[in-house]
């Protein structure tokens, strides 16, 4: 197999056409185009499937980009780190985030990140959905609680837990009535949340008066007075030591664990290394209040 024609074929699936890819590398399509055609004729296969102005990969030509992809960015790396004369990371670093952490923390790691290995070019996206690392291209992925997933191999790297804070001035109701919510999400009726306090476990009524879809939202209608709110403990700890929010209680629940996921049968590159040192060296133990204490640090 024509391992040039091989390269050509992946970077045309991972731009998604040969025009993109020709623009991206600063190669003549026409070039792209041949050498793809010669690996389809030496293979007898069809890789894409050309109409139109689309250009979508068949089932083997996927097949093929899944598994000589990371083979072949590997063999970049190795190049490279030879020809620099050691393993210092280098290159594209592209990372997928939740929403909240990507608010809260993901700024100051990036920076942080950018500033010990400038020659690599970091890029982080916000999505709470479960991106495909292979098909869209990402190196690394931080997701909260991931369910298994034999493909990807990684680390807990942080954790967190819920409480029940409120703005001082809103009492708790001490009759069984319901006390005001703000939630996270969508849904009708009344509520009740588990909770533990020193005075041990109870339950907590609640009628919703507010739904948002984030929970920075949530911490700052709750920091307004609207209501009790549901919310981790990394986000609202100044708030809770300051006397801007009231304790109510700990969220009942499982535990909320931050992981950092990769392919599993890829070598892990030098890049998405460095990059799990970095998130190792911010929390060492990986506990709650360590966020907490990074996000009140200005000086980071």
């Amino acid at each position: 197999m024509d391992l040039l024609a091989l390269a050509d074929f992946n970077l045309v699936a991972r731009h998604g056409g040969f025009g993109r890819a020709a623009r991206a590398a600063g190669r003549p399509k026409a070039t792209l185009s041949r050498r793809v055609t010669e690996l389809e004729a030496s293979l007898g296969l069809r890789l894409f499937e050309r109409g139109g102005r689309a250009l979508k990969l068949t089932q083997e030509g996927r097949a093929l980009f899944e598994r000589t992809g990371a083979l072949l960015t590997e063999l970049d790396e190795a190049a490279a780190a030879i020809a620099s004369g050691g393993e210092s990371p280098r290159g594209r670093l592209r990372i997928s985030a939740p929403l909240l952490f990507s608010q809260t923390a993901m700024g100051k790691l990036a920076a942080a990140f950018s500033r010990n290995f400038p020659e690599v070019r970091l890029e982080v996206t916000t999505d709470d959905r479960p991106v495909d690392l292979v098909e869209e291209g990402y190196d690394l992925v931080i997701r909260v609680n991931p369910p298994a997933d034999e493909t990807l191999v990684g680390r807990a790297f942080l954790r967190d837990r819920l409480v029940v804070a409120a703005r001082p001035d809103l009492t708790r109701p001490q009759d069984g009535s319901p006390a005001r919510a703000v939630v996270r999400g969508s849904g009708d009726g009344a509520e009740t949340w588990e909770i533990t306090t020193a005075q041990g476990r109870s339950r907590l009524a609640v009628e919703p008066v507010l739904r948002l879809s984030s929970m920075t939202m949530v911490r700052d209608a709750a920091l307004a007075g609207v209501g009790a709110a549901r919310l981790p403990i990394s986000l609202v700890g100044r708030d809770l030591r300051t006397g801007r929010l009231a304790h109510w209680g700990d969220v009942d629940g499982p535990e909320i664990a931050l992981w950092a996921l990769y392919p599993s049968r890829r070598l892990l590159s030098a890049r998405v290394s460095a990059f799990l040192d970095h998130l190792k060296a911010a929390f060492p133990t990986g506990a709650p209040e360590e966020l907490a204490a990074y996000l009140d640090d200005e000086s980071r």
